[in-house]
C-alpha cells in the first residue's frame, strides 16, 4: 500500500506499508502487553486465595468472616504496595530511560525494558518472602519505566504521518491484550492451590521475551540514528520503513529537527522554558487525566470490585474477563477513528459516556449496597454492563490517547525528555491511585465512584478549551502549525517568545 504524506512545506513524503514496517509495529507493542500483563495479573492474584494466606494472612482471614464489610475487606497498605511498588520504580526509571533513548537509542532501550521485566517476572513467581515479593515488583517497574518511555516514541518517530495515530495505539491495544491474557490466565489458575499465583506472575516473562526477540528485528528510528550523528545509518532506516528509495524531503526534515536538537545541551532546562510549556502541560494532564478517570481503579481490582458486588470466586475473575474483551474490542475502534475522526472528538464523546457510567455505578451502589451482603443478581448484572460501558469509552479514547499525544507533540529537542515528564506523570498518579484506592473504597464507598464522575467533568472542559488537535499534522512541524496557531498556547509562543526561544 502506497501513501504520500505532506511535509511542512507541502511537499510530499512517499511512503509503503511493507511486511516489515508492520512487523516492527507489532513487535514494538509488545511493550504494552507487558504493562497490560501486569495491570491484569495484579487484582486477580491479590483475590487469590493461596496468595493472601502466605503474605497476607491478616486479610484472608478478614475475608473468611460472614459479616465482613464489603468496602474494607481488602484496605491493607502492604498489600496495595505490592500493586503499586511496581507504579513508584517505574516513575524514577522513566528518567533514566529518558536519557538511555538519547544516548545509547530507543531500540536498545526496548531490549533492557525487556530483560529487566523477565527478571521481574523470575524474581516474583519464586519469592519466598513479601521482601523479594516487592522487589520483583520494583523490578517489573524499571522495565515497565523503560518500555512505556521507548516504545509509544518509537512507534510515533517510525509511523508516517498519516498512520500515525493508528500505530501508535497498537500500544494500547497490546495493553488491552495483555489485560485480558491476564485476566484469562488468572481464571485458569484460580484453581491450582497452592500455586497459582506463582504461575500468574511468572507468565508475565512471555511477552517480555517477545519483545526482546522483536528488539533484534527491529529498526533503529532514523531520528535516534541522525540525532547521534549516524546519518548514513539513519538514511537507509528511513527508506527500510518508508519502503521507498526516494526519502530526501523526509530526511531533510528529520535532519532539520535533528540540528536544531544538537544545539540544545540542556533538553531539562529547554523544558521549562516559557515556549516549551504547551507540550509539556499537554501531555502531563492528558497523563494525569487518563488515571483520574478511574480506569486503573477499576481495571487493578475488577476481581475485587466484582466480589465486593455479589461475585463470588471464580465468577468475579470471569466477569473481569468480560471487561478485558470489551477493552480490546473497543481499542480497535481507536485504531480504525483516531486518524479520521481526530483525537478531540473521541476524548469529549468518552468525557460523556464515562461520566453517565460513573454516576450510575456509583448511585447503584449508593442506594443498594450496605457494608455486609450484597447486590441482587439483577442489580449485579447491571454493574457490571456499566462497568463494560466505561472501559468501552475509555479504550478508544483516554486509554490510547494518553500515550499518543505526549509522544507527538514535543519537538525534538525535548522529545525523550518531555516523554519522561509525561510517563513518569502517569506512574505517579498510577502509584497514587493504586496505593490509595482499596483505601478510599473504605472510607468513601460509593461516593469514590462521584469522585472520578467529578474529575471526568474537568477532563471534558480541559479538551474544550486547552487540547489542540493534532491529526494530520508531521510530528516535526507542530510547533508551527499547532501550538503557534492555538487561541491560548500561541500566547506562550508569541513574536517577543519565539525571537528569545533560543537555545540552551
Amino acid at each position: 500500500m502506497t501513501s504520500v504524506e505532506p511535509s511542512s512545506s507541502g511537499q510530499p513524503f512517499g511512503s509503503k506499508v511493507t511486511v516489515y514496517v508492520v512487523a516492527c509495529w507489532i513487535f514494538a507493542a509488545f511493550g504494552g502487553l507487558m504493562f497490560g500483563y501486569d495491570i491484569g495479573i495484579s487484582g486477580g492474584v491479590t483475590s487469590m486465595d493461596d496468595f493472601l494466606k502466605k503474605f497476607f494472612p491478616a486479610i484472608y482471614e478478614r475475608k473468611l468472616h460472614a459479616k465482613e464489610n464489603n468496602y474494607c475487606k481488602y484496605d491493607d497498605q502492604l498489600l496495595q504496595l505490592f500493586t503499586s511498588s511496581l507504579y513508584l520504580a517505574a516513575l524514577v526509571a522513566s528518567f533514566g530511560a529518558s536519557k538511555a533513548c538519547n544516548v545509547l537509542g530507543r531500540k536498545p532501550t526496548i531490549s533492557l525494558a525487556s530483560v529487566l521485566f523477565t527478571l521481574g517476572a523470575v524474581v516474583s513467581g519464586t519469592a519466598p518472602n513479601k521482601v523479594l515479593l516487592i522487589i520483583g515488583r520494583i523490578l517489573f517497574g524499571i522495565g515497565v519505566g523503560f518500555g512505556n518511555e521507548s516504545v509509544p516514541l518509537f512507534l510515533s518517530e517510525v509511523a508516517p504521518m498519516q498512520h500515525r495515530g493508528a500505530v501508535n495505539i497498537l500500544f494500547q491495544l497490546f495493553v488491552t491484550i495483555g489485560i485480558l491474557i491476564a485476566n484469562l490466565v488468572n481464571y485458569a489458575v484460580s484453581s491450582i492451590h497452592p500455586n497459582g499465583w506463582r504461575i500468574a506472575l511468572g507468565l508475565a516473562g512471555v511477552p517480555a521475551i517477545f519483545l526482546f526477540m522483536g528488539s533484534l528485528i527491529i529498526t533503529e528510528t532514523p531520528s535516534s540514528l541522525i540525532e547521534r550523528g549516524k546519518e548514513i545509518e539513519g538514511k537507509e532506516a528511513l527508506k527500510k520503513i518508508r519502503g521507498v528509495d526516494d526519502v530526501e524531503s523526509e530526511l531533510e526534515q528529520i535532519k532539520l529537527a535533528c540540528e536544531i536538537s544538537r544545539q540544545v545541551k540542556h533538553p531539562y532546562k529547554k523544558l521549562f522554558k516559557r515556549a516549551s510549556m504547551p507540550p509539556l502541560i499537554i501531555g502531563i494532564s492528558i497523563q494525569v487525566f487518563q488515571q483520574f478517570t478511574g480506569i486503573n481503579a477499576i481495571m487493578f481490582y475488577a476481581p475485587v470490585l466484582f466480589q465486593t458486588v455479589g461475585f463470588k470466586g471464580n465468577g468475579s475473575l470471569l466477569s473481569a474477563v468480560i471487561t478485558g474483551v470489551v477493552n480490546v474490542l473497543s481499542t480497535l475502534v481507536s485504531i480504525v477513528a483516531v486518524d479520521r475522526i481526530g483525537r478531540r472528538k473521541l476524548l469529549l464523546q468518552a468525557c460523556v459516556q464515562m461520566f453517565i457510567s460513573m454516576v450510575a455505578i456509583g448511585s447503584i451502589l449508593l442506594i443498594h449496597l450496605k457494608p455486609t451482603g450484597s447486590l441482587d443478581k439483577g442489580l449485579a448484572a447491571v454493574v457490571v454492563v456499566l462497568v463494560c460501558m466505561f472501559v468501552m469509552s475509555f479504550a478508544w479514547s483516554w486509554g490510547p490517547m494518553g500515550w499518543l499525544i505526549p509522544s507527538e507533540t514535543f519537538p525534538l529537542e525535548t522529545r525523550t525528555a518531555g516523554f519522561a515528564f509525561a510517563v513518569s506523570a502517569n506512574m505517579f498518579f498510577t502509584f497514587v491511585i493504586a496505593q490509595a484506592f482499596l483505601s478510599m473504597l473504605c472510607n468513601m464507598r460509593a461516593y469514590i465512584f462521584f469522585f472520578f464522575a467529578l474529575w471526568i467533568l474537568i477532563m471534558g472542559l480541559f479538551v474544550v478549551f486547552l487540547l489542540p488537535e493534532t491529526k494530520g499534522v508531521p510530528i516535526d512541524s507542530m510547533t508551527e502549525r499547532v501550538w503557534k496557531k492555538h487561541p491560548v498556547w500561541r500566547k506562550f509562543m508569541g513574536k517577543e517568545v519565539v525571537k528569545n526561544y533560543e537555545m540552551t
